[in-house]
C-alpha cells in the first residue's frame, strides 16, 4: 500500500486515477511514499525522510526545493502541456483585451447613468469613438518559446490572419515537430522584438530567464507593441517595463502576475494569475501527475521529471530494481557485481543519466534480499536504492 500525502486541492479526478485497493491518498498522512501538490511550498524541512517522488500538479516548480530533492534521489515531477489550452485561452483574451479596449468600455457602460433606452442610445453612440482600437490580423506576433503552450498560441495567432514569428534556442525535437510551418523562426531575442507587433512569452522561469525582457531589450521594441507575460512572474523586469510605458516606449503590458509596481498603472492590464485556472486544467494537471506518480511507484518509469531523466522500461515478470547515483564513470559495474555474486541474473536493464544524476532500471530473475540492497546502496555514488517490486505473479 502505496501513502500519497496531497496539499491544496487536488482534482477528484486526479485523485481517482490511484487504484484504492493499492493506494491511500489524504492530507494528513505520516510517513508518505510520495507528495502530490501544486503551489504549496515545499523545502528540505516540509519533505519526510519516506518521500520517493513529489508531483506537483502544473508546470512551474518554484515552489519545490528541486536541489535538495535532486541530492537525495527524489525525483520531481511536473505536468508540462496539461494546462496548455487554458493557457493559449487567455493569452488569446490578453490579445484582444490590449487591442479593442475592453476593460475600459466595459467599465464606462457600466458607469452610465441612463434616463431611458433612447439616452442611453444617445450617450453609447456619443463615447464609443473614445475607444477605438486596433484589429490583430495582419499584426505580427512574436512568441518567445515554442513549448506545448507557444506552439498553440503561434496555431490560434494564424488562424486570426497574424503573421507569427517565433524565438526558441532550445526548442526540442518534438516542439518543433508541433510547430506550424508558417511561424519564421528568428535568429535571435533582438531581431524579434524589433519586428514584433505583439511579444508573447511562454518560457519557464530559470536563472538564464530572469529578468529576460529587461531596459535594453524593450528599447528594441516598437514603441507601438505589446508585450504580453502568461509564463512566470521574474521573466520580465517590472521596473523597465514601467519605465518604458511613462515614456511612452510600450503602448502596454498584460500580464498575469500583478505587482505593487505596476498596479493601476496606464497600459497595464493585470489578471490574478488565472493562466491554469480552469476546472478542465486543473483535472489534466491532476491526472498526469497521479499517473506518473503511479507508474514510478508500481513501475519505476520516470516521465515528466524536471531532475531526472524519461525512461521507460515495459514491465517484465521479474523482480525490478531502481538504482539512482551520481552522473560519473564506471558506476553500473559494481552495481552489477553485487548482483552476481547474489547470483542474481538480470534480464532488462535500462540506464539514462541527466545533469548530475543517473538512474537505472533492471530486471531480475529473483528479488535481491535486504543484505543486497544495503550493499549496493553502500557503494560510492549510489544515492538510492529501491525494490520496486518482486517477481510478477506466474513468473
Amino acid at each position: 500500500m502505496f501513502r500519497i500525502r496531497t496539499h491544496n486541492r487536488i482534482a477528484l479526478r486526479g485523485l481517482e486515477r490511484f487504484p484504492r485497493d493499492r493506494f491511500e491518498v489524504a492530507s494528513e498522512l505520516s510517513d508518505p511514499d510520495a507528495i502530490l501538490l501544486r503551489s504549496h511550498p515545499l523545502d528540505a524541512d516540509g519533505l519526510p525522510a519516506t518521500v520517493k517522488a513529489v508531483a506537483r500538479a502544473g508546470a512551474g516548480v518554484n515552489n519545490i526545493d528541486v536541489a535538495h530533492c535532486s541530492r537525495q534521489g527524489i525525483p520531481v515531477f511536473n505536468t508540462p502541456g496539461a494546462n496548455a489550452n487554458a493557457v493559449k485561452e487567455l493569452v488569446l483574451a490578453g490579445l484582444l483585451l490590449s487591442s479593442r479596449h475592453l476593460r475600459q468600455g466595459l467599465d464606462w457602460v457600466a458607469g452610465l447613468d441612463a434616463a431611458d433606452e433612447a439616452d442611453l442610445h444617445r450617450q453609447v453612440e456619443a463615447g464609443k469613438k473614445h475607444f477605438l482600437g486596433r484589429e490583430l490580423q495582419g499584426r505580427t506576433l512574436g512568441v518567445v518559446g515554442l513549448g506545448a503552450i507557444g506552439s498553440r498560441v503561434a496555431r490560434t495567432a494564424l488562424d486570426l490572419g497574424m503573421q507569427v514569428i517565433g524565438y526558441d534556442p532550445a526548442l526540442s525535437v518534438d516542439a518543433a515537430w508541433r510547430l506550424p510551418s508558417q511561424v519564421r523562426p528568428m535568429a535571435s531575442l533582438e531581431a524579434l522584438l524589433a519586428r514584433a507587433d505583439y511579444v508573447t512569452l511562454h518560457l519557464p522561469l530559470l536563472d538564464a530567464t530572469r529578468d529576460l525582457i529587461g531596459a535594453q531589450q524593450l528599447a528594441a521594441m516598437n514603441p507601438d507593441a505589446v508585450l504580453l507575460n502568461f509564463a512566470r512572474q521574474g521573466i520580465v523586469d517590472d521596473a523597465a517595463v514601467a519605465d518604458a510605458l511613462r515614456a511612452e516606449r510600450l503602448r502596454g503590458f498584460v500580464t498575469d502576475f500583478p505587482s505593487l509596481l505596476l498596479t493601476g498603472a496606464p497600459g497595464v492590464l493585470a489578471l490574478p494569475h488565472l493562466g491554469a485556472s480552469t476546472g478542465e486544467s486543473e483535472e489534466n494537471c491532476a491526472m498526469m501527475a497521479a499517473d506518473a506518480l503511479v507508474d514510478f511507484l508500481e513501475n519505476g518509469n520516470i516521465r515528466h521529471s524536471v531532475n531526472f531523466p524519461d525512461l521507460v522500461l515495459e514491465p517484465g515478470p521479474g523482480a525490478r530494481l531502481a538504482v539512482t547515483n551520481r552522473n560519473v564513470p564506471r558506476m553500473l559495474g559494481p552495481v552489477l557485481s553485487e548482483l552476481a555474486e547474489a547470483n542474481l541474473n538480470v534480464l532488462d536493464m535500462l540506464n539514462k543519466s541527466r545533469d548530475d544524476l543517473a538512474y537505472n532500471l533492471l530486471d531480475l530473475e529473483q528479488a535481491p534480499d535486504p543484505a543486497v540492497l544495503a550493499r549496493i546502496a553502500g557503494l560510492e555514488g549510489v544515492i538510492n536504492v529501491r525494490l520496486v517490486h518482486a517477481p510478477r505473479d506466474g513468473a
